[in-house]
């Protein structure tokens, strides 16, 4: 039997604090070790972006503690993307959030991953999106975000709904983890084998020569997004779009037909520059995120990957940073003979083979919890029918 749907405004459900004025935290006051700082640029999907956190002195921690973030709360954008949010989950807890970021924390009537998940809907998202003010950089506040309409069943059905959300997400993120541990082996194997030169006593062989990244592959720029790019995948759009973000290594959206189908290598060109990812399936890159393609008779992608990993990438540029085709087709790489980087290939393939089929399953269980998101909150599927 479905429950009860009922709707009040944020405010009468949640405390909402926004974050430090300016003049209460500088970027002065930032510290290389203390408590970690959440800023806009760190709101990921659910969880934080933890590359580069500003860390904060336990002195000032004390003295801003009314912004101290607890498990449960969401935090938001205040500013630009104002429908962005994370949600702080127990490894957050006592962390902080920026001045430019709102935090909501629930109360007893409302469950908190319930209230995170309804915030993901895109109704939801294009409400939020619509009572920002400013037409170059939209902004809210508080008084704004308490106005807006939550909708929500008994706590006990919240409870359900939350929970099997977050059954598909807890997924994805070992899945993730254990993608993260296939990459820590292949980055030892490739180390100890052209950086250490293990198999080649310590000394790395003279029959290896520097070449640039012109010499052993293709090089493209993305260009602009695809006219009918949805968010998420449809029966017609399956094919990724990235970008040059970090966030779930720059996904933008999809389409329905791919610009790059080989194994590739991409390097953001603006923003996180020299971001690098290996590409195994088709894809399709815009704007800001450069295309390596090997020529498979000199190297594997693989190779191009993980030496591109041990090598920091700088952009040019006075006022912003950027990275070019021009500039950086130059870069040199040692290249063994193909006879050791096909035995080194073979080797790491299956690690990453494993590595694409748990992205594979991903975007699946994403596919799949994003279709149940918008029917669970509006009671059209009964949660106790729902079998994960």
């Amino acid at each position: 039997m479905k429950s009860e749907f009922i709707t009040k405004p944020l405010s009468t459900l949640a405390d909402i604090q926004t974050g430090p004025f300016g003049s209460q935290l500088h970027k002065e006051d930032y510290v290389q070790a203390g408590t970690p700082i959440v800023t806009v640029e760190h709101l990921g999907k659910k969880k934080f972006i933890e590359q580069n956190l500003p860390c904060v002195s336990d002195v000032d921690k004390e003295r801003l503690s009314k912004y101290i973030l607890r498990e449960g709360d969401v935090v938001f954008s205040r500013v630009g993307s104002v429908d962005r949010c994370s949600y702080v989950s127990d490894e957050y807890d006592g962390w902080m959030f920026s001045g430019r970021c709102l935090r909501v924390r629930s109360l007893i009537e409302i469950d908190s991953q319930y209230l995170y998940y309804y915030f993901t809907l895109e109704s939801t998202k294009q409400f939020v999106r619509g009572i920002a003010t400013g037409a170059t950089m939209p902004s809210i506040n508080t008084k704004f975000m308490g106005e807006v309409p939550v909708t929500y069943p008994p706590i006990e059905e919240q409870h359900k709904i939350a929970s099997v959300l977050s059954a598909l997400d807890d997924k994805i993120e070992l899945n993730n983890k254990i993608n993260e541990n296939l990459e820590l082996q292949a980055q030892a194997i490739f180390k100890s084998w052209f950086v250490d030169f293990e198999p080649f006593g310590g000394v790395m062989p003279e029959n290896w020569e520097k070449k640039s990244l012109s010499e052993i592959s293709e090089m493209s720029v993305g260009g602009d997004k695809p006219k009918n790019a949805t968010e998420m995948p449809t029966t017609e759009n399956t094919v990724p779009i990235y970008s040059n973000g970090i966030s779930n290594e720059g996904l933008y959206g999809f389409t329905d037909k791919a610009k790059i189908v080989e194994e590739s290598v991409t390097v953001s060109a603006r923003g996180t520059i020299g971001y690098v990812c290996l590409r195994q399936t088709p894809y399709v890159p815009i704007v800001r995120l450069i295309t390596i393609i090997p020529r498979t008779n000199i190297v594997s992608a693989k190779y191009i990957y993980l030496h591109l990993k041990t090598m920091k990438i700088s952009g040019t540029g006075t006022t912003q940073q950027q990275l070019t085709v021009p500039n950086f087709k130059s870069t040199e790489l040692s290249i063994p003979n193909i006879t050791v980087i096909n035995k080194f290939t073979s080797i790491v393939n299956p690690m990453f083979e494993k590595i694409k089929d748990n992205k594979i399953e991903n975007q699946r269980l994403a596919s799949l919890r994003d279709t149940l998101l918008p029917k669970l909150m509006n009671g059209e599927i009964d949660v106790s029918e729902v079998k994960i």
